[in-house]
């Protein structure tokens, strides 16, 4: 069985990356990651050489590599919400390779990476934000103990049509209770779909 884990980001992460981020003319994950986003953006011009350069300045503080059996499959991240004091950090995950949606490794490393958050953040509150029409980001969070605490109805356009964003989240009594050993019961709203 392969091992997924999460781990800081190394050199020969960044081909990788970069491959998915900016080689690839139109990866599938942009399609799920906040596609109303990232249309309609021309085709990247950022070649390798300059796309290692600009991450080793940026650093990787508040992200790391989603590694199966220690090769760079996606990447997690988290940022604090302001005011900083408050004890509420955001995070996000993305797999890059279609091949691994569905298996469960958004899930696991969403578990890893709440239990990361908590244990290295003052963090009373972890939340991540997506879209109705991402039902399997949706899935993954509940799989991974967190619940819907808010939806925006027909917030996002996109391919013509309206979707509801989405914010789940999971408190940090709730994670050291064991909510996220549990596979949650569905939401009170059932996920709405194009409008």
């Amino acid at each position: 069985m392969p091992e997924l884990t999460l781990r800081e980001r190394r050199p020969e992460d960044l081909p990788i990356q970069w491959h998915w981020e900016h080689e690839q003319p139109r990866p599938a994950w942009k399609l799920w990651d906040a596609p109303y986003f990232h249309e309609p953006s021309q085709p990247s011009t950022l070649g390798l050489a300059e796309y290692c350069a600009k991450m080793n300045e940026q650093g990787s503080e508040g992200l790391r590599i989603i590694a199966l059996d220690d090769r760079c499959i996606g990447e997690i991240s988290r940022f604090q919400e302001k005011p900083r004091d408050s004890g509420w950090w955001e995070i996000g995950v993305l797999i890059y390779d279609p091949a691994h949606w569905g298996g469960g490794f958004g899930r696991q490393a969403l578990r890893l990476w709440t239990d990361a958050t908590f244990a290295e953040t003052d963090a009373h509150l972890i939340t991540l934000t997506t879209w109705s029409g991402n039902e399997r980001m949706v899935r993954a969070a509940q799989r991974a103990g967190y619940r819907e605490c808010a939806r925006i109805p027909e917030a996002r356009l996109w391919q013509g049509q309206r979707w509801d964003s989405v914010k789940l989240g999971i408190l940090r009594r709730e994670w050291e209770n064991g909510r996220h050993e549990h596979v949650p019961t569905p939401t009170e709203h059932p996920p709405r779909t194009a409008r």
